[in-house]
């Protein structure tokens, strides 16, 4: 193994391993493990013109210095974790896309990443391709899932866990950068769009990238990219209700939380839109709750009915996707990350994620 494989070996797998543990009990939505050493064999390159359809690990003379192009193209890694995410809605299989994508580019000679005059936006590409296959098969298999699939949570940075199984730290790079395009509520819309017009709106809209860029991306003319991120932007300004300053979310929240745990439905009720819907997910031993619950008053007694039948739940005050949340823990395990949309004084839509395989940056072991 050439030294920059070895680096990049060692790096990727701090992603694979932790995953590894519960890989084979994830639902349907998990899409099947792919090793890294495997992807580095057998992965189509997505090279310059005239090379090879399939490379191999690449040679570089065996004296045990870094590769160094390696720190060039490590420094992209944090941009395409951030970009995989908003388009997948889902930290790992963002983390796969960023594994996949640096896989690719080791299977090129040296020769072949010389020719390449911007390492960072052949990554892009490759990676914003990729992702582009992973959400047309992703369609199919959400519309299989028991129950209804909600887009995984991250926590801000200082709330993010440490620890991971096996003494093993969380790299800075594997962080989402938290702002509005990953509120849960803009994800959310997001899952409503179809492949192509997600990739041309996060691409153009939120990474900045030109039409001319999104087009090689998406295998469309940059006129057609242009028309896809505009019926995408029309799909958020409809689902967008007045801005609610930050503070008072975080009052709303704080008082959603109060009323839980007195289990006040009167007080839960005030705190909710008539027309509130409140979404739930399952996974692995957890039931999913199988549709969306409607309307101010069921949500409320739902609410009730969960607090007292896990009594010993703790409630916490959290940031979750940059808004205000809260994160249920039982016995010190985050059992449960909720996520609101507020609009005025009232809670719009609530997210309650409970998939174990989603919760896993929020808690350790």
């Amino acid at each position: 193994m050439s030294a920059g494989v070895a680096e990049l070996s060692c790096v990727l797998d701090g992603v694979s391993v932790v995953r590894r543990r519960d890989r084979w009990k994830c639902e349907a939505t998990r899409r099947r493990h792919i090793s890294r050493c495997r992807l580095v064999g057998l992965v189509r390159v997505d090279a310059p013109k005239g090379a090879d359809e399939t490379m191999t690990t690449p040679s570089v003379p065996g004296d045990g210095r870094s590769d160094p192009g390696l720190s060039v193209i490590m420094r992209e890694r944090r941009q395409l974790m951030n970009l995989a995410y908003r388009l997948l809605g889902s930290v790992a299989d963002a983390e796969d896309v960023v594994q996949e994508t640096y896989a690719r580019w080791y299977a090129m000679s040296p020769e072949q990443q010389e020719g390449i005059e911007s390492p960072g936006a052949w990554l892009t590409r490759v990676a914003g391709r990729i992702c582009l296959d992973v959400l047309g098969s992703a369609r199919a298999r959400r519309e299989r899932y028991v129950g209804e699939w909600i887009p995984e949570p991250v926590p801000e940075r200082a709330e993010w866990v440490e620890g991971r199984p096996g003494g093993m730290a969380v790299d800075p790079a594997e962080r989402v950068t938290l702002d509005e395009s990953v509120s849960m509520a803009f994800l959310v819309v997001l899952e409503s769009m179809t492949p192509a017009e997600r990739v041309a709106f996060v691409l153009h809209d939120v990474f900045r990238y030109s039409f001319a860029e999104v087009a090689e991306i998406v295998g469309r003319t940059p006129a057609a990219c242009r028309r896809l991120a505009s019926s995408a932007r029309r799909r958020i300004h409809a689902s967008q209700a007045p801005a609610t300053p930050a503070v008072q979310r975080a009052g709303i929240v704080r008082d959603f939380k109060k009323a839980w745990e007195a289990k006040d439905i009167d007080a839960l009720i005030g705190l909710l839109a008539p027309d509130a819907t409140a979404t739930a997910d399952g996974g692995g031993l957890v039931s999913a709750v199988l549709h969306p619950i409607e309307g101010a008053e069921q949500i409320a007694r739902y609410t009730v009915e969960i607090a007292g039948r896990a009594p010993y739940l703790t409630m916490l005050e959290r940031t979750v996707n940059g808004q205000p949340g809260l994160v249920a823990q039982q016995d010190g395990v985050t059992v449960m990350v909720i996520a609101f949309d507020i609009a005025g004084d009232r809670i719009k839509r609530i997210w309650a994620v409970r998939n174990p395989e989603k919760l896993r940056p929020w808690t350790v072991g």
